[in-house]
């Protein structure tokens, strides 16, 4: 077993678990390989739709394997993550919101004519001066590597 396992480990009742970041980054990466992308957007929705669940670390943590991967579509799934609760949305980073990067983004979502797009858009528009001065997704992966410890 990891370290780092070892470390995060949690006694609860008579079992012994790890946190779900641990579990998640262990079977997929961080940056996961393409295939797994299904299997990650159906955990992101189902924990965005608990709302029994307030483990934001791994809503943060499925938000990050979806932005490593790229795809401009799934800024959609996390900015539903992002809008679950209020601690969600301090806690999901608006840089998550662009793994295609800020323009093509921005771009794609233009081309879906629904409110909550347009409120996405306009939260991105005013975020681009302060938030995404600088924006490089491989840093920005490199940062999370080193927040995780991996």
């Amino acid at each position: 077993m990891a370290a780092r396992k070892i470390i995060k480990k949690y006694e609860v009742g008579l079992m012994t678990m790890l946190n779900k970041e641990d579990e998640i980054i262990d079977r997929f990466g961080l940056k996961p390989a393409i295939d797994h992308r299904e299997i990650i957007q159906s955990l992101l929705i189902d924990e965005t739709n608990n709302s029994s669940s307030e483990d934001n670390e791994y809503l943060k943590t499925l938000c990050i394997m979806l932005f490593s991967l790229g795809r401009a579509e799934d800024s959609l799934l996390i900015w539903k993550a992002k809008q679950k609760n209020f601690d969600a949305s301090c806690y999901i980073d608006v840089q998550l919101l662009c793994g295609a990067g800020f323009e093509n983004t921005v771009e794609f979502l233009k081309t879906i004519n629904d409110e909550s797009v347009s409120q996405q858009i306009e939260y991105l528009e005013k975020c681009k001066g302060t938030d995404f001065v600088d924006f490089n997704k491989e840093t920005i992966i490199e940062n999370y590597r080193q927040y995780y410890g991996i």
